[in-house]
């Protein structure tokens, strides 16, 4: 391993290399927007088992070198392997993760209070309409909230929220089962189309083949204020919320 710079949203800590050395990584897995990299010493034995924790953040990437390249501005850190690849760690906002976590990953305060993945069994219309009892939080922040769902952007939820039909600024707590079942739908509907489309690309962002996101040519609403709603022709309106930006169709959006 070859640290460049250290420089992250949390500077990589500087026993890293150390923990890493000589380890041999057996299984990589991925936790809302954290990749997982399961690794154990060269001897196999599970008692020094650890995982490698990485957050992207913005702007971060992790590319496959053989041989690798000389570094650039960008290149934070170099995990080298025996058969001569290069995985290299590129940030230029600076804005990701990599630590170092001995034994079982789930316990990490990171991990630990993280809700269901968007597609699997545990997001469902039953458990996010009692999670959502009695809170006056306004239903796009709640979807934002790791701890109901996790994976659900500014932008996927502005879009989800559309195609629900359900006005970004209602409270969480207020909503039937039945609008709930049609959100949940919705959420997997936009992230299974986004995916489909490589994502969104507002600025630079390409996948690991170089190519650019498609799905910002089909957005109804994010990033639309004043312009006409898709289907019913109304002018998106646009509030802060969280510090971030809604976007919503009033007439569309109840």
């Amino acid at each position: 391993m070859q640290v460049y710079d250290r420089r992250l949203r949390w500077p990589v800590p500087s026993g890293l290399e150390n923990a890493l050395r000589g380890r041999d990584v057996v299984s990589v897995d991925r936790r809302s927007k954290y990749l997982l990299f399961r690794m154990v010493a060269r001897s196999g034995a599970t008692t020094d088992a650890g995982t490698l924790l990485v957050h992207l953040g913005m702007t971060g990437s992790l590319r496959l070198h053989r041989p690798a390249p000389a570094p650039g501005t960008h290149d934070h850190v170099d995990l080298r392997f025996d058969d001569g690849s290069t995985l290299r760690y590129r940030d230029p906002r600076r804005f990701g993760t990599m630590l170092w976590i001995p034994g079982d990953a789930a316990d990490h305060p990171l991990l630990a209070r993280l809700g269901p993945e968007p597609f699997s069994a545990g997001f469902d219309a039953a458990t996010t309409h009692r999670a959502t009892r009695g809170r006056r939080v306004a239903i796009k922040l709640a979807l934002m909230d790791n701890r109901l769902v996790v994976g659900v952007g500014n932008i996927y939820a502005n879009e989800a929220l559309f195609r629900a039909g359900i006005r970004p600024t209602r409270a969480a707590g207020r909503l039937s089962r039945a609008r709930i079942a049609r959100l949940v739908d919705e959420v997997r509907a936009t992230l299974a189309d986004a995916l489909d489309k490589g994502g969104s690309t507002l600025r630079d962002y390409v996948d690991s083949s170089g190519r650019p996101g498609a799905f910002q040519l089909g957005y109804a609403v994010y990033g639309r204020p004043g312009e006409p709603c898709p289907v019913c022709g109304t002018p998106i309106r646009t509030v802060r919320q969280g510090q971030r930006s809604t976007f919503y169709c009033p007439t569309c959006q109840v």
